[in-house]
């Protein structure tokens, strides 16, 4: 019997069938960016799960469900929006330039404000219309 739960991000989901475990990576790993080749540190405060760049804030395609490490497709995402949460929390849009894929990962503690809200003015920085006055 399928049911839907909240997940530790506060998004709701199909509940995982039994008996399958979900492995999770050690939450203190940190790793290098693929984009801008920084170090990036695997705690930060607002994320348990770290796989995007707090400074260009770009992902990799690693998780099904948050900190699982189970995706195989492993492409570079590239954060494309923010959104904003019912509870007013940002989340940041990234799309895979592998295979697609749309997600969302919760703004950590550590992320650059700059970046976030660059990415979120760039719409009204490129609209997809002429402004002609």
């Amino acid at each position: 019997m399928e049911h839907e739960i909240e997940d530790e991000h506060g998004d709701r989901r199909r509940a995982r069938p039994h008996g399958r475990p979900r492995r999770r990576r050690n939450e203190s790993d940190g790793f290098v960016c693929r984009k801008c080749n920084r170090p990036v540190s695997g705690q930060s405060y607002g994320t348990r799960y770290r796989n995007h760049c707090p400074h260009c804030l770009w992902s990799q395609h690693v998780d099904i469900h948050p900190g699982d490490r189970l995706q195989s497709c492993g492409g570079s995402m590239e954060p494309i929006a923010v959104w904003v949460k019912r509870d007013g929390e940002w989340a940041i849009v990234h799309r895979c330039q592998n295979c697609g894929m749309l997600k969302t990962n919760r703004v950590a503690g550590d992320d650059s404000p700059w970046t976030m809200m660059s990415l979120a003015a760039k719409p009204l920085a490129q609209p997809p219309f002429p402004l002609d006055v």
